[in-house]
């Protein structure tokens, strides 16, 4: 398949690998870009030291493109940005804040740059401040996520009807079949998580992979909208969250939040004390594969629902 994300990303599929915190290193990334897929090495979680070691590893493994999730909120972005140039790094995600800052910086050296968004409002935002391609994160995506709760089958015709550039789908995309149903609803590629996560490159613990395989449908949930909206595993620190939540007590829920959650449990193997941040397509994830497997798998199943579907009688 080719069409504006393809031939935006110089990729052979319109797949794209999420970049999420402590599970997506250079290790996942080149291995999805080796596979025709869009490798993303999520900066996130990143002191300026550790992507660069990623940035020099991934251009080392792969010599195909590849992209860097940046979130705007990052306290030290400057740095980021620097080791952007310096290693060229053709592709930014940019997330968690105001594209406008960035994006014209980025776009004078050259970047594509894509904007992840949770509503129409914000896609309009990021397409006039100058961005490649918006991704359009539906309410089922793990990790940080938006507080309207709208759904990926909802908001992609939304944010389609009010944008020019292209458009990716994410949020509860875990096969082939969702990714033709993103493609019917206006999507030109996906970007994919979750899926990912349980992959044997993923830089995530053993254990929250584990947990990811173990995981059923209800097992998520969205917590924290008063402090930063996240879907998380639910786990005793899921349990303690959602009970400040219950009081309303915004301050405990910082306190206990703390610094470090998110790396104590995905990344360090924490269930209990970890925080987990995945998305609700973890109920129908069963086993840990290569992910060139996984992306292959995808393709197979896209090409098997296109086939089944072309067969469909009219209504």
């Amino acid at each position: 398949m080719q069409n504006r994300i393809t031939e935006l990303f110089n990729i052979k599929y319109p797949i794209i690998q999420a970049g999420m915190v402590w599970c997506s290193g250079w290790e996942l990334a080149s291995a999805v870009s080796n596979a025709g897929g869009l490798g993303i090495i999520g900066a996130g979680s990143m002191y300026p030291n550790i992507l660069e070691e990623h940035l020099q590893k991934c251009n080392a493994a792969t010599e195909k493109p590849y992209a860097v999730n940046l979130p705007l909120l990052y306290p030290d972005i400057e740095a980021h940005l620097e080791l952007i140039e310096k290693y060229n790094v053709p592709i930014v995600f940019t997330s968690a804040g105001n594209p406008k800052k960035w994006t014209s910086w980025l776009k004078e050296r050259n970047k594509t740059v894509v904007h992840v968004v949770s509503s129409a409002r914000f896609a309009m935002k990021a397409q006039d401040a100058g961005v490649d391609a918006v991704v359009a994160e539906g309410f089922e995506a793990g990790g940080h996520n938006g507080r309207d709760e709208t759904t990926t089958l909802c908001l992609l015709p939304i944010v389609k009807s009010v944008i020019d550039i292209p458009l990716i789908a994410a949020g509860g995309i875990g096969s082939g079949a969702a990714i033709y149903a993103c493609f019917a609803l206006g999507a030109e590629g996906v970007q994919i998580g979750s899926r990912f996560v349980a992959s044997e490159e993923s830089s995530a613990h053993i254990n929250f992979k584990n947990a990811v395989v173990d995981a059923k449908e209800g097992d998520t949930m969205l917590s924290m909208k008063q402090v930063i909206a996240v879907r998380l595993l639910k786990n005793k620190f899921y349990d303690e969250i959602k009970a400040l939540e219950e009081t309303g007590d915004v301050d405990g829920m910082v306190r206990h939040l703390g610094r470090g959650r998110a790396k104590k449990g995905m990344f360090e193997g924490d269930m209990d004390e970890g925080e987990l941040e995945i998305g609700q397509i973890s109920g129908a994830i069963n086993e840990i594969k290569p992910a060139a497997e996984i992306l292959e798998q995808l393709i197979r199943e896209f090409n098997l629902t296109k086939q089944c579907l072309g067969k469909m009688e009219d209504f």
